[in-house]
């Protein structure tokens, strides 16, 4: 069969479209520092946690963890305006590390040996520590011990901290909810007498309701938060701990803190010490 010319422009052209398909499938993906090195990061954060990670606006972010974020993009070439912050639910970090949806995640994101099996962390840049919220005025509620017959404890259900005051302070009433806004609310209202989680994220809480709420101050389990990132990427993990480091020495660890629970009764712990593993 003769082909003409028309035929073979179109044979071409299909080999050129399948060719650069190709090359674009396989094409490597490029590692966080190299995006670093691009000038630009993406970040996962979480979009609704006060004074932690909190979308305030389209574009607009706030909070401990969005602060620490922006540093680390910082010592890493990144201008803040060029760090896109993407929302990065508890149930999902693993995967959008894995899959490089995200360079990294700083998401009140707690290291242990089942997260380390799938991604590699920096840190910790907080240590974290189950505590309790209570009304301003309260004096009764000095701590987990003073969960006496009758007072009412709000946690989330199917929580780690809602589990543990059920096994440790079975005097108590634990009542769940879906979420911690929700509990926050019934402590509003008189529902109940405390909510618990970790101490970090009750004391943003606490930020949005100035001179309402306030916390014991008494922690009774420990979190260490760290700084997802792709498994294996050694350079990044040891650059990002650098980075904490600084932040931690410079004093801008602390300020960050005090501005995003100011008001709260929230003592800023002591720094915890970088884990170079």
């Amino acid at each position: 069969m003769k082909i003409n010319r028309a035929m073979r422009l179109g044979i071409c052209a299909t080999v050129l479209m399948v060719a650069a398909t190709a090359a674009c499938g396989g094409a490597e993906q490029k590692s966080a520092l190299e995006n670093a090195r691009g000038g630009t990061l993406t970040i996962g954060i979480k979009f609704d946690q006060p004074g932690l990670g909190l979308r305030v606006a389209d574009g607009i972010y706030r909070g401990f963890d969005v602060d620490v974020a922006k540093y680390v993009a910082d010592k890493l070439g990144v201008r803040p305006e060029r760090i896109t912050f993407k929302e990065t639910p508890s149930a999902q970090r693993e995967s959008m590390i894995e899959s490089g949806q995200v360079d990294f995640v700083v998401a009140t994101y707690s290291i242990n040996d089942k997260r380390k099996g799938r991604v590699d962390f920096a840190g910790p840049y907080y240590v974290a520590g189950q505590d309790l919220l209570v009304q301003a005025a309260d004096t009764d509620i000095t701590g987990p011990h003073s969960l006496f017959a009758g007072k009412r404890v709000c946690s989330v259900t199917g929580s780690t901290p809602a589990l543990y005051i059920e096994r440790n302070f079975p005097q108590s009433r634990v009542q769940t909810y879906d979420s911690y806004s929700l509990c926050v609310e019934a402590l509003r209202t008189g529902a109940v007498d405390a909510v618990t989680t970790d101490n970090v994220i009750l004391a943003g809480y606490a930020a949005q309701s100035p001179g309402r709420f306030k916390l014991v101050n008494k922690t009774f389990t420990t979190e260490k938060y760290g700084i997802g990132l792709k498994k294996g990427d050694t350079e990044l993990r040891r650059t990002i701990n650098d980075a904490i480091e600084a932040m931690i020495l410079d004093g801008s660890w602390q300020a960050a803190q005090e501005k995003s629970f100011a008001g709260t009764g929230f003592v800023v712990p002591q720094p915890p010490l970088v884990d170079h593993y």
